[in-house]
């Protein structure tokens, strides 16, 4: 028995990264997408629907407008860039909240959120999610896969970063703090307040700097306890 969700936001970026995460899960189905909210409403009130993923600013109708006249409700998840809307909705029993850009961790927080309802609702036993073996960051308007054991390293370079992989090097419009959200904390470690490495691609370490594959790395003074416990220990 599959849950069967609905994506309804009016940026098709958006939904793009969520369709992309789902396509991680196969225990979701989703049934469709939309960009307007008339149209939702109308599906979501003819159709066995468990749970709708929904931004809160769309053309027409707000989403909490669309909340309230939903007949058959299901479970809904807000997904929006304004976190001053978080209260509001909870007075509408939402399931969660979701802030724009979604970091893949805090997406399969509220996947197993959904599943642990779900299992309940109807005797059910579902495996939790847990974290893929990649993330997807944008680069030149397209979502790229990238394999998280070929990361050797990710550089912040202020507005952006630079992820370097074993043969390629990928730039994205995004914070190191961000990206560090979606990576596996056990396998990344935070060097430096400018870089994140791979631990197990270190190779050596001299003095403050770290050698992985070609490159030398510096090693932050207020990070290099940590370094040294989590590589040399």
């Amino acid at each position: 028995m599959k849950i069967k969700c609905v994506l309804v936001d009016d940026e098709p970026l958006a939904i793009k990264v969520l369709q992309n995460y789902f396509a991680n899960f196969p225990e979701f189905e989703v049934l469709g997408t939309f960009n307007n909210s008339l149209e939702a409403l109308d599906f979501v009130n003819n159709n066995i629907v468990d749970t709708l993923f929904l931004d809160i600013n769309m053309p027409m109708m707000t989403g909490f407008e669309l909340i309230s006249l939903m007949e058959n409700k299901p479970k809904v998840v807000i997904t929006t860039a304004f976190r001053e809307f978080a209260a509001e909705s909870y007075d509408l029993d939402v399931l969660d909240y979701l802030v724009k850009p979604i970091p893949l961790p805090r997406f399969i927080k509220c996947i197993n959120k959904i599943t642990t309802e779900f299992s309940i609702k109807n005797n059910l036993k579902i495996e939790p999610a847990r974290l893929d073996s990649h993330i997807f960051i944008k680069v030149d308007k397209k979502m790229v896969k990238i394999h998280i054991d070929e990361i050797l390293f990710i550089e912040g370079m202020k507005e952006y970063i630079k992820v370097v992989t074993i043969d390629k090097t990928y730039i994205t419009h995004k914070s190191l703090t961000s990206l560090s959200e979606e990576l596996p904390s056990e396998r990344f470690l935070r060097i430096h307040k400018s870089y994140i490495i791979a631990v197990d691609k270190v190779k050596s370490i001299e003095g403050n700097r770290i050698q992985i594959h070609s490159f030398t790395i510096p090693i932050g003074r207020n990070y290099s306890k940590e370094v040294k416990s989590r590589i040399l220990e």
